[in-house]
């Protein structure tokens, strides 16, 4: 197989770096880069704001600061995602809940959301896992009929498209409050880490925006109007995000040709409930195996040259060493008490049913082929 991780960098990039160290600027508070690449994120997205920070995962902690919540107020979200989904939830002294998903994806199940929803609830945060979209839009409507933030975390999902109507296209990251990006090493686009918020609301885009840059304003001369930590992406992460980004459909188109070229090879593999492809970006290529067998599956690819791991995650993150220790010094708070809930769909996928294989831009049809022959060896256990 080629290289799963499927670069794009080159020259461009190089040129790029060397604009920027020629320029003698590397902060982006007072370079130019940075800036740019809002611009140009938000005009992608047809938003008003984008505030460029270090990582996918500061874009995050930006997110929960802009849904404010109290200490030991709750946020929803998904037990299938990285750490760093979860990660600024503590970090705002707020509790995560754990949702279950919907078996056929990953994705969060808005009915399980729903049920999930107390007094303390304050935001739900969804992942569109591996590039497919998550259900935004029923997750809107219960967060509008309860008064909550509706975060999107879009680390694995730049260009997933949502359900429109004729002629429309919708991105994922304009139906939340807030939409998080990521640029780390393995995404489709990278600036080796970096990330970017999206909202058009522009409270929270002030909000933000102070946070990531210590409370400073600015426009205040030496004045700090309020807590923040210092997220700020270089000028030089910038300038590769810029040269990536003008990449991007390309990389995201190759993705999805290769990736629909294998669904019509597998097309009626008996115990195999392949990915839908509509809107989907193509991070990772999950397929999931109602009956169970995929370690067994995933060794057999691996075996054969293919990059494909089960269960995507050792266990979901309900179930994640983590919640059993403390969380600052000796302390549990705010988890005094704590024990995540059960995740069944969650669990069984981890464990028993969710295949992934990894997925770029520069698979080939003899790839796809080689993939497909290994896939169709598989019988489901009686």
């Amino acid at each position: 197989m080629a290289e799963a991780a499927g670069r794009t960098l080159g020259d461009e990039e190089v040129a790029a770096v060397e604009r920027v160290i020629r320029s003698g600027m590397l902060n982006s508070v007072w370079g130019t880069e940075a800036r740019a690449l809002e611009r140009e994120i938000a005009g992608m997205h047809g938003v008003r704001h984008a505030i460029a920070c270090s990582s996918g995962t500061a874009a995050l902690h930006l997110a929960v600061v802009a849904a404010a919540p109290d200490p030991g107020d709750e946020i929803i979200t998904t037990p299938i995602t990285d750490f760093g989904t979860v990660a600024p939830i503590l970090a705002q002294n707020a509790v995560p809940v754990f949702a279950d998903v919907d078996p056929a994806d990953g994705n969060l199940d808005p009915d399980a959301v729903a049920r999930l929803i107390g007094p303390r609830t304050r935001a739900i945060m969804a992942v569109h896992l591996f590039g497919a979209p998550a259900r935004v839009d029923e997750l809107r409507a219960l967060a509008d009929a309860h008064g909550l933030a509706l975060i999107e975390d879009c680390a694995q999902a730049w260009l997933t498209e949502l359900p429109a109507g004729p002629g429309e296209r919708r991105l994922a990251g304009t139906a939340g409050d807030v939409a998080c990006l990521s640029l780390q090493q393995w995404k489709h686009i990278t600036c080796g880490d970096g990330g970017l918020t999206l909202t058009d609301d522009d409270e929270l885009a002030r909000r933000m925006r102070l946070f990531s840059d210590k409370g400073w304003d600015r426009a205040a001369g030496r004045s700090h109007a309020a807590f923040g930590l210092n997220y700020r992406m270089s000028e030089l992460q910038a300038a590769v995000a810029r040269a990536q980004l003008a990449k991007l459909p390309r990389v995201v188109a190759d993705r999805r040709a290769t990736a629909l070229r294998l669904l019509e090879a597998l097309e009626g593999l008996e115990g195999v409930r392949l990915p839908r492809p509509e809107g989907h970006a193509w991070w990772l290529f999950p397929v999931v195996l109602p009956g169970g067998g995929a370690p067994e599956l995933a060794a057999r690819l691996r075996e054969a040259g293919i990059p494909a791991r089960a269960g995507y995650l050792d266990e979901p993150l309900n179930r994640a060493p983590v919640w059993q220790g403390p969380i600052y010094g000796s302390s549990r708070y705010p988890l005094e008490g704590y024990v995540p809930r059960a995740c069944p769909e969650a669990e069984r996928l981890v464990a028993e049913t969710l295949l992934v294989i990894d997925w770029n831009e520069n698979y080939t049809p003899d790839h796809v082929t080689l993939i497909a022959q290994e896939m169709l060896k598989f019988r489901p256990a009686p």
